[in-house]
């Protein structure tokens, strides 16, 4: 089930980031960088402001939190922030699922790009963007050890 974020959800979203990141920084960047106090407080701080805006989605599968998805505007460009799956949950279908939720939410708003940064050597994420239709941003193809991607959401369907 895909549902938004509520306050409710809070603890559960911060401890499944901090999970999803570490399986892709460990080894590329020192520890206390994702998982130290400062960067989850950083964390805690930027998600509750992003589910009192309405922009993050949950999947849930047997009433655990399995997936959380966010976007929002920044720089007048639609940007998806954040998607994250528990690594217990990964390659079954969770991620797909939370991408067409948003693809859809982008649609009805007649979004007509939105971009994303992923680690650059984060290659599991880079076959699941590719494989949904991500390119590479022609505007700004990297941002530091980020690539930037961006998609073509395409007209609303009914």
């Amino acid at each position: 089930m895909i549902r938004l974020a509520t306050a409710a959800d809070l603890d559960a979203v911060v401890a499944l980031h901090t999970e999803a990141r570490a399986t892709y920084y460990r080894g590329h960047l020192p520890d206390a960088e994702f998982l130290g106090p400062g960067e989850v407080d950083r964390s805690r701080a930027g998600w509750a402001a992003a589910v009192g805006r309405g922009t993050v989605l949950c999947a849930e599968r047997d009433a655990e939190l399995v997936g959380v998805a966010a976007y929002g505007e920044r720089d007048g460009l639609t940007h998806l922030t954040q998607l994250h799956v528990l690594p217990a949950r990964w390659r079954s279908g969770v991620g797909t699922a939370l991408h067409a939720a948003c693809v859809r939410v982008w649609r009805a708003a007649g979004t007509p790009s939105v971009r994303l940064e992923v680690f650059e050597k984060n290659e599991r994420a880079l076959a699941f963007y590719a494989a949904h239709g991500w390119i590479p941003d022609p505007e700004r193809p990297r941002d530091g050890d980020h690539l930037v991607l961006r998609l073509t959401p395409g007209p609303a369907t009914e």
